[in-house]
């Protein structure tokens, strides 16, 4: 997709309350398995865990400002621990580092 187009889309949708929101999720689901010309990239382990609580409560029928509010609280979890991975693999590189003989 190009820039112009998803800038596009994003700013139309930006206009959008979360209940619709989700409904052009759910049409977007409908065409990618209907016409997509290649798979979507696959998402990391927190998105899959995150869309997989996402769908539950959607299956539940749980109210769309509930499901907006978690998800709102679940993102903000997981940039914290995306930041505590980060910071976990600086340091294992800088133990690798320090322990790595020089030449």
């Amino acid at each position: 997709m190009n820039e112009f187009m998803k800038e596009r889309v994003l700013r139309r949708m930006e206009t959008l309350s979360d209940e619709r929101l989700y409904q052009v999720l759910d049409y977007i689901e409908f065409l990618e398995s209907k016409y997509a010309q290649h798979e979507a990239a696959p998402p990391n382990v927190f998105q899959r865990f995150a869309e997989g609580v996402e769908d539950t409560m959607r299956a539940g029928k749980i109210s769309t400002s509930a499901v907006a509010e978690t998800m709102n609280l679940m993102n903000k979890a997981m940039n914290v621990l995306q930041g505590v991975a980060a910071a976990g693999k600086s340091v294992a590189n800088d133990v690798v580092n320090a322990t790595t003989p020089k030449e």
